[in-house]
């Protein structure tokens, strides 16, 4: 079995990696820039790497040709970057998916699995919220997710390309990248707690989110090349405040960390929880509990400041 896995280097794309690697007998190609990804975090894994942007559509068909599975992870992944840059957002996560998507089709690829994202539903009316909420991107982010899965559906009755769409909530674990300055939440809160640095947060800490643990997402995608096409929330149908998530990790660390409200971000919603109905009924459940997650995700970063 030959798959691709774009953004392969980055942080959930190298999860994706490990498990395949642990597979056996299965070919695994890497496209990845590099601009966010790191080559050590699959620096132990089996794998050939084509180091380039998913805007070069001759590498992606390169990549692409005789691959059984592609699962398309590469894109512009903030929020507030996609703001600071909207062209640069587009020219990724639209023209990139769109040449995925030509040469996915182009190859005859058994499946595509798309990486989407919750923040293709705004700031919704309902939380916790399903699939059928309506769409409501506000971010050039949430709105080339949304484009993206658009274009599957398109290619899927045009070009009778088989795929599954994948609505990510809050995901974090080992390996994610606390140093961007466009970096998520519990990454930095962690590396800052165990540094006993100031947290800061982002509003009043009211907002909450659905946090699903890394290794639970890759077991999705997984389960999503026998499944689809979706969409499907993919996060534990469990929230917590910002506020307590940073007191959590404060207190699971031990530290001295102050906890310090700074003036709100653009583009970002004040609460985001999955109803996860819809996977949980093709036979898919998460595992992993939060107390676990970033239990696993501080030995992680303790283990990375040592």
């Amino acid at each position: 079995m030959k798959i691709v896995i774009t953004g392969g280097a980055g942080f959930i794309g190298s999860h994706l990696v490990e498990h395949f690697h642990n597979q056996g007998d299965t070919e695994i190609v890497v496209l990845d820039n590099l601009s966010t990804g790191n080559p050590d975090n699959i620096s132990n894994f089996n794998y050939r790497l084509v180091e380039g942007s998913i805007e070069d559509r001759e590498l992606v068909a390169q990549c692409c040709r005789n691959a059984d599975y592609v699962f398309h992870m590469a894109a512009m992944v903030s929020v507030v970057e996609s703001m600071d840059n909207p062209l640069k957002c587009t020219d990724i996560n639209i023209k990139g998916t769109l040449n995925v998507l030509q040469e996915a089709a182009d190859s005859g690829v058994k499946k595509m699995i798309f990486s989407s994202s919750c923040s293709v539903y705004g700031d919704p009316s309902t939380t916790p919220t399903a699939e059928d909420a309506p769409t409501d991107p506000m971010s050039p982010y949430a709105l080339s997710k949304l484009d993206g899965e658009f274009y599957l559906k398109m290619f899927s009755e045009c070009r009778k390309l088989p795929y599954a769409v994948m609505r990510y909530f809050n995901v974090y674990g080992p390996r994610q990248n606390p140093a961007s300055q466009y970096a998520a939440a519990i990454p930095i809160f962690v590396s800052r707690a165990l540094k006993g640095e100031d947290i800061n947060i982002y509003g009043d800490g009211t907002q909450s989110r659905d946090f699903v643990y890394v290794k639970d997402v890759v077991r999705a995608n997984v389960h999503m090349m026998t499944n689809g096409p979706g969409p499907f929330n993919v996060g534990t149908g469990r929230a917590i405040t910002i506020q307590k998530l940073a007191e959590t990790i404060v207190e699971a660390t031990g530290s001295s960390s102050r906890i310090i409200n700074v003036a709100p971000r653009p583009g970002e919603v004040l609460h985001s929880c999955a109803v996860i109905d819809k996977i949980t009924a093709t036979g898919f459940q998460p595992q992993t509990t939060l107390e676990d997650g970033l239990q696993s995700t501080i030995d992680f970063f303790r283990q990375q400041t040592a």
